[in-house]
């Protein structure tokens, strides 16, 4: 089994708590990023083993024009047919996760951030030495979603409803930025993590070396 970076951060959070801007304030400092929503899309690439098993079991009516995966007809699929979820699970989720611990592995940074809005709920925490959530107040969180992405509170509630709660997640995670302020603020506290985890990986490091 690939053995991933020695010090992964987990970053996490729900949608609309400014995931994605954190992971770009440490991107900034250096740090690079894996991220696991877009490591899913690539592993159903166009000619990927694994949309050509989709297409096989599904037909080629599971493609869009340009010949990707049209992932709105799948996911109306696998919504209400629990059978095809599973299979698709059983097909994607290895795949994922090799090609997630291939590209930590990989990374040449100081530590490496794992960026998964579903971290906790798919227990890919295992694979790191530390957890970041970005959290925000629920009226905010359904604000900023709502806004960015033009759609009715009602579809954000559903979204956030299926996530692991937000109190569940508090309880998990090792750090927590409580991002309610502005992106500047949020800018900052970033920062100071970042300098908290090097001086981690510094001890880790020491602590290696005298096995």
């Amino acid at each position: 089994m690939v053995k991933a970076h020695p010090w992964v951060l987990g970053l996490t959070g729900g949608i609309g708590s400014g995931k994605s801007s954190a992971s770009k304030f440490f991107a900034e400092l250096g740090i690079e990023v894996v991220d696991a929503d877009l490591v899913a899309r690539q592993v159903v690439e166009p000619g990927s083993p694994a949309l050509n098993a989709i297409v096989k079991r599904h037909g080629e009516s599971i493609l869009d024009t340009h010949g990707a995966l049209n992932r709105a007809r799948l996911r109306k699929i696998v919504f209400s047919d629990n059978s095809e979820k599973l299979w698709l699970n059983n097909l994607l989720h290895p795949l994922i996760r090799t090609e997630m611990l291939e590209q930590l592995a990989r990374a040449q940074s100081l530590y490496v951030i794992l960026e998964a809005p579903l971290l906790f709920e798919n227990g890919l925490e295992k694979y790191c030495q530390r957890t970041l959530l970005i959290d925000v107040q629920l009226e905010l969180q359904l604000k900023r979603t709502c806004e960015r992405d033009k759609m009715t509170p009602e579809a954000a509630l559903a979204i956030i409803a299926a996530q692991m709660s937000r109190s569940n997640k508090v309880q998990k995670a090792d750090d927590i930025i409580s991002n309610s302020g502005t992106l500047a603020a949020l800018k900052r506290k970033v920062q100071r993590y970042h300098y908290s985890y090097l001086k981690q990986v510094k001890l880790h490091s020491c602590a290696d070396r005298q096995q």
